[in-house]
């Protein structure tokens, strides 16, 4: 089987996370993924700790073959070539290559774009078919749009870090870079929309993400503005504010997450409880009472779990039709039957000494029955294809690719 991306060629000009995320997800749909980087200064992942090599994890490179980790995970399944976009044979190289590609990807600062004569208008002019995908803090346009952002600061600006924490704890960010990758599956949710819209159309676009703006669809579904009314805090820890229970709980050698839904699944954990008084409590009983006094339930529930193993409680709790769950840590996740039995766990694999069997990455996350997914192939060393791809696709002799070489173009 083919990928469903087979025969689309992305021209990934971007670096750090949100972008490569992207087109990593679009390269493990099968698209052929060419990463664009300034011959000059390189990547910005294969030289930033923490490194992996023969010896292990590092902070400090102790080798040359010590390679970033992020490096390792992110370039996966992609091409790499080098060219100087300032430099007007290396401008017209891109543009050259812009004209065989059906997407650009970028994470460039609004306005990067533009000085470099690679913009959109300038781009279309070139492939009117062309997809160019810009993943920015704030959007190519609006009052912020020239300031930068990183993960942290689009989780702030967004509003996620004032609601993210327990009650009257310091802003939190997510434990996780959420901005960029969230940002990222939105980006490559839309360059599939406009795959599909030039399919059908003929006509490429200009395709705008701003990591704000994504946070915020999805922070704003919750009635944040309507708290304050309420009388309720903006952190809400693990609860949601909906349900009750709804939290994560102690057990004799962990935590567990319970989650009740509906009235009906309260009667099942009163059941596993062996708590028949507050399965007929009036207030107990009732969803609404359980939210506004959920310290109480929660209590309730605590005493009861602390003094059990985790896996007894979920089994028993399951059995009542109860959601309830492990709280898994790293450890507990790589040893997980499940997520290996669905290919989510693969051992790494570096460009000069092949697979390493102390690093795991994640597979690709969507599968499908009459078309394969995954990242076919290690990260690519910076400017590894450079010939393979200047001489078969742009049809440039060796002799023309070994002296834009000594003129620092590629």
């Amino acid at each position: 089987m083919k990928g469903i991306l087979d025969g689309i060629r992305i021209l990934d000009l971007s670096q750090f996370l949100s972008g490569p995320h992207a087109t990593l997800l679009l390269a493990g749909m099968g698209a052929e993924v060419i990463r664009i980087d300034n011959p000059a200064t390189g990547d910005a992942l294969s030289n930033a700790p923490v490194f992996y090599g023969a010896d292990g994890p590092s902070l400090e490179k102790r080798a040359e073959d010590d390679l970033g980790i992020a490096f390792l995970k992110r370039l996966r399944a992609k091409k790499s070539i080098t060219i100087d976009l300032k430099k007007q044979e290396g401008h017209a190289l891109f543009l050259r290559l812009v004209e065989k590609a059906d997407v650009v990807v970028e994470n460039f600062s609004v306005g990067v774009t533009k000085r470099l004569g690679i913009d959109w208008p300038r781009l279309k002019q070139v492939n009117p078919g062309l997809i160019h995908c810009s993943l920015t803090g704030y959007g190519s346009e609006g009052p912020d749009s020239a300031n930068r952002g990183y993960d942290v600061t689009t989780q702030a600006m967004s509003g996620l870090m004032s609601i993210t924490g327990q009650p009257g704890s310091p802003p939190t960010k997510a434990g996780s870079p959420l901005g960029d990758t969230i940002s990222a599956g939105f980006a490559f949710a839309a360059v599939l929309g406009a795959l599909y819209h030039r399919e059908r159309s003929g006509i490429g676009q200009f395709v705008d993400v701003s990591m704000v703006d994504v946070l915020f669809s999805l922070v704003f579904d919750e009635p944040m503005d309507c708290y304050e009314r309420l009388g309720l805090d903006f952190q809400q820890g693990n609860r949601v504010l909906r349900f009750s229970p709804f939290d994560t709980y102690p057990a004799q050698d962990g935590w567990l997450v319970i989650c009740c839904g509906t009235d009906a699944m309260w009667q099942g954990i009163c059941r596993a409880m062996a708590r028949p008084d507050l399965a007929e409590d009036p207030d107990w009983r009732r969803m609404g009472w359980r939210v506004a006094h959920a310290e109480t339930v929660d209590a309730a529930i605590s005493a009861w779990t602390v003094a059990r193993p985790a896996s007894e409680l979920i089994r028993v709790l399951t059995e009542q039709g109860v959601v309830a769950s492990p709280v898994h840590t790293i450890d507990d996740l790589l040893k997980w039957p499940h997520l290996r039995a669905r290919g989510m766990i693969q051992t790494v694999e570096h460009p000069v000494l092949g697979p390493l069997p102390g690093l795991n990455a994640a597979g690709f996350p969507i599968k499908f029955s009459d078309s394969t997914t995954g990242y076919e192939g290690p990260a690519a060393v910076t400017g590894s294809h450079n010939r393979a791809i200047l001489n078969g696709l742009l049809g440039l002799s060796d002799d023309e690719i070994v002296a834009l070489s000594d003129r620092g173009v590629i």
